[in-house]
């Protein structure tokens, strides 16, 4: 008997995420979205119609939620003068099981372009969410 759960018609499991920043190994990552879209624009006749279509750039973006635990422990290995922002590109690994095949896709050369706190009275838990910007996806 088969024990992964069905999500939308889909059998998935809960996915590894593998993230190293400065030698540090990053446990506390409760959740990544990333996605990567290659712009079009319509350009139009004088009756409203498009007559053609142009491809923009290419753009990937990425961001993640961590515990604020791990975003600490980052910065005690940074200098004083360097924020979270200034830390090398690194990469985000993320594979999962899905029909009994290990899917991996990997989000290339992140960096943090924010850093931010929120904090809630009555919370237990003290998660960050924090934008990245990436150079591309490798989807599989």
């Amino acid at each position: 008997m088969n024990e992964l759960p069905f999500i939308n018609g889909q059998q998935y499991t809960w996915s590894s995420i593998e993230v190293c920043v400065l030698d540090q190994i990053i446990t506390g990552i409760t959740s990544v979205n990333y996605d990567d879209s290659i712009g079009e624009e319509s350009h139009y006749e004088i009756d409203g119609f498009p007559v053609f279509s142009k491809c923009n750039a290419y753009e990937a973006k990425a961001s993640m939620t961590l515990n604020r635990d791990d975003i600490n422990l980052i910065l005690q290995v940074l200098s004083e003068d360097q924020e979270l922002q200034n830390i090398p590109a690194f990469d985000i690994v993320v594979s999962y099981l899905k029909d009994n095949d290990i899917v991996t896709q990997v989000i290339r050369n992140c960096e943090f372009t924010t850093n931010s706190l929120l904090t809630k009275q009555n919370s237990t838990k003290n998660e960050v969410a924090l934008d990245l910007i990436c150079s591309h996806i490798e989807w599989n």
